[in-house]
């Protein structure tokens, strides 16, 4: 496979030992989990990207999945920056040609890191060249550390790169770091170690239609359980089919009415239509205020008011605030 030179060659995705695996043998590996695919993935990912083209060669992220976290404690929750689908969009718009997930499973988990180099990274997909951040481990108990692959990269042939840690303003650049900005609502450092505004994406389900009562009409998704974003209002960019809207959403369990399960509703600003059963893209951009509880519905509609401008004015501030997604 040739490396991509265009936007419109298509994102080859390659699931194990599946049929399009032979268009990424002989690639350039970026190797992590990449949830979030923040500035510290990308770096990674840049290196990767750089290698193959200088050799001729694809340009490929080899990822997990499920998460391994998620594999070892199942029972534990796990707040995932990205899902497979949105991380496997945020890849496909990096530059990279494709994408190889491998299945997470007992087999993989128990394959010592000198087999997992011997019958996956050379016997499978005879890569050209890996690239790796400086503390990513893998094999049976974490046993392969970086210096491990490059000895084995020079003893095998194939060419490793080791990218090292990554810190903004004496911040570290890693998925932890993320989610603890999204847990404490602050969004916008979540979309500075990011390198663009924290999106979720879900289809839009029937309420109950209390919004359009109140004159705020919403799209309401139901987030991964394991969701720990703070709870709370928002200014957010939407994208519904091929336009960007901008709006107010709200996070939480509408104290006022029924105080139930967390729901995301969206109210989109000059935005008239029906989206139910479709997909969109929420990107956060600002927080605004803690949800609370109201009175009477009057109060509450004046807050929504009050929660709208104050969004306009956020969002205008943030106009280009998106992330690149691409197709898969």
């Amino acid at each position: 496979m040739a490396p991509r030179t265009t936007q419109e060659t298509r994102f080859v995705v390659v699931r194990d030992e599946g049929p399009q695996a032979e268009a990424l043998r002989g690639a350039v590996v970026a190797i992590g989990n990449f949830d979030g695919v923040h500035r510290g993935h990308r770096a990674v990912i840049a290196a990767a990207t750089k290698r193959a083209r200088a050799l001729g060669k694809p340009a490929a992220a080899l990822t997990l999945e499920p998460h391994p976290r998620k594999f070892f404690r199942p029972a534990d929750p796990l707040f995932r920056l990205t899902g497979e689908a949105e991380k496997l969009r945020l890849l496909s718009a990096s530059g990279l040609d494709g994408a190889i997930v491998l299945t997470f499973n007992a087999a993989l988990a128990g394959l010592h890191a000198e087999d997992f180099v011997e019958r996956i990274l050379v016997g499978r997909f005879a890569i050209s060249g890996a690239v790796i951040g400086f503390d990513f481990h893998f094999g049976k108990d974490r046993g392969g550390s970086p210096q491990f692959l490059a000895t084995e990269g020079a003893k095998r042939g194939f060419a490793v790169d080791i990218v090292p840690a990554l810190e903004d303003e004496g911040r570290p650049v890693s998925s932890g770091t993320v989610r603890a900005a999204l847990v404490a609502g602050r969004v916008v450092e979540a979309a500075e170690l990011l390198g663009f505004p924290w999106f979720v994406s879900g289809a839009v389900l029937h309420g109950d239609k209390r919004g359009r009562d109140l004159g705020y009409p919403t799209a309401n998704l139901q987030l991964d359980p394991d969701c720990d974003l703070k709870q709370g209002i928002y200014a957010v960019r939407v994208r519904a089919g091929d336009k960007l809207y901008g709006g107010v959403a709200s996070f939480g369990r509408r104290p006022t009415f029924d105080n139930g399960a967390p729901l995301l509703e969206v109210f989109l600003f000059d935005f008239t239509g029906d989206l139910y059963g479709q997909t969109i893209d929420v990107a956060f951009i600002a927080w605004i205020r803690h949800e609370e509880k109201f009175e009477n519905v009057e109060a509450l509609i004046a807050q929504m008011d009050a929660d709208s401008a104050r969004a306009r004015e956020e969002l205008a501030r943030a106009p280009d605030a998106f992330p690149a997604l691409g197709e898969i």
